[in-house]
């Protein structure tokens, strides 16, 4: 106990965690070429496909976020690519502390969206029928239809 305390004093944290994980990974690595699986071998596969499994996401989402972005110009594109496939952790590392947190067209996105937001939530079913009433009196909908279009505006129909 002694010993972890002077640890946990070194580090400032509790190691006990960080311990725990080092048994996980001895147990893990202990087996290594021998026919037989044990629980800890499933356990470590399970930790090894998250973390691929998270760094394929994260590098995803970085190549569709440069695709994506308009503000930068295809030789940018290339060169981010290109770091990225060279030096894979650290290019994309080095491309989310670089990139803006809000780019223009980040903004323009959100404001389209509002925007869509605003209008669906502005139609009322009085505001339909009113519509409707209108395209009867020009004659482009027939009674039935009116009434039909009616019942499903109020909310009565399928």
């Amino acid at each position: 106990m002694e010993q972890i305390r002077e640890a946990r004093g070194l580090f400032g944290r509790p190691v006990l965690p960080v311990l725990a994980l080092l048994g996980l990974l001895a147990a893990g690595c202990s087996q290594v070429g021998t026919s037989t699986i044990t629980f800890w071998d499933v356990v470590w596969s399970m930790v090894v496909f998250f973390f691929w499994f998270m760094a394929i996401w994260i590098f995803i989402t970085i190549f569709a976020d440069i695709f994506r972005r308009r503000d930068l110009s295809g030789a940018w594109k290339a060169i981010w690519i290109i770091v990225i496939f060279f030096i894979p952790f650290l290019g994309a590392l080095i491309y989310i502390i670089a990139r803006p947190k809000v780019t223009a067209q980040d903004v323009e996105m959100m404001t389209q969206a509002e925007a869509a937001a605003t209008a669906a939530a502005g139609v009322t079913p009085a505001d339909q029928i009113e519509k409707l009433n209108q395209l009867k009196a020009s004659g482009a909908i027939t009674e039935p239809e009116y009434n039909e279009l009616k019942k499903k505006a109020m909310g009565g129909g399928s």
